[in-house]
């Protein structure tokens, strides 16, 4: 009898052990107080720790000042000094790591942490904000520079459509599997196609106001929402290399471009 009841804490215990809960950190480095904000959004809807990437000198100043400072660090080879994070990695399972998008990878300071700090067997889930993309190139680094995690799939957001994250960022979850309920699941897009001037249309709206020239669009295919319709536009930059940026157009709203992948 008591071989059996042995047998029986036994099988207890390793189906306890195998169905041990993950247990999440949001860490983030933020320079505007944008990727706290998503960071902050991401805490909340995990109920996780959370905890800040702090530099010894901070950067400051307007934009330019903080450009000219990152030009002159990446031209040099020079990484920010950090502060020592207050929440032990190790304690951690899952780490979704923030940032901003700067030159079209993540921001010197998480070149700084990647440096210094030993992510074996760990899940890594990047999240950023950027100007236009970078969620593909960085995450790219990211795998490059943190080969002992394992880095999944992320979640990127355009600094001008912040507004959109708790939705964005729920969906984004629960499509990982990080959070229960249900998402939409959205078909693919349909084959590229010449667009139509109604369809050009539709992309000069997303891209009006936008600071830098995105390109003219070649080719472009869609799909429905519950929305609206999402476009995947080809277009062409300069010496005949092209891009793809993706545009979203809500039913009775403004069309918006959510990212750039170059």
């Amino acid at each position: 009898m008591k071989k059996v009841l042995t047998l029986i804490f036994a099988a207890l215990l390793l189906t306890a052990c195998s169905q041990k809960k993950e247990k999440f950190l949001v860490l983030y480095y933020s320079q505007s107080n944008t990727t706290k904000a998503l960071a902050e959004e991401i805490q909340s809807q995990l109920q996780c720790d959370i905890d800040e990437i702090e530099c010894t000198n901070p950067y400051t100043g307007d934009f330019n000042s903080v450009l000219t400072r990152w030009q002159e660090e990446s031209q040099s080879g020079k990484k920010p000094e950090l502060n020592p994070l207050s929440k032990n990695i190790n304690d951690y399972d899952v780490i979704f790591l923030g940032y901003p998008v700067w030159g079209g990878t993540y921001a010197l300071p998480i070149a700084s942490l990647l440096e210094k700090t030993d992510f074996a067997g760990k899940k890594l889930v990047p999240f950023c904000t950027f100007g236009s993309g970078g969620l593909n190139t960085s995450c790219a680094e990211l795998k490059k520079n943190a080969k002992n995690a394992q880095i999944l799939n992320g979640y990127g957001i355009r600094q001008a459509r912040i507004s959109n994250a708790k939705e964005e960022v729920s969906k984004f979850l629960i499509k990982a599997g990080f959070k229960q309920g249900e998402a939409e699941v959205l078909p693919e897009f349909s084959a590229q196609k010449e667009v139509t001037d109604a369809e050009k249309e539709i992309f000069h709206q997303a891209c009006d106001g936008y600071q830098f020239p995105l390109g003219n669009p070649i080719t472009v295919g869609s799909r429905a929402t519950k929305e609206g319709t999402e476009y995947l536009f080809t277009v062409e930059v300069q010496d005949g290399k092209t891009a793809q940026i993706f545009v979203i157009k809500k039913d009775n709203s403004k069309a918006e471009f959510t990212e750039v992948v170059r």
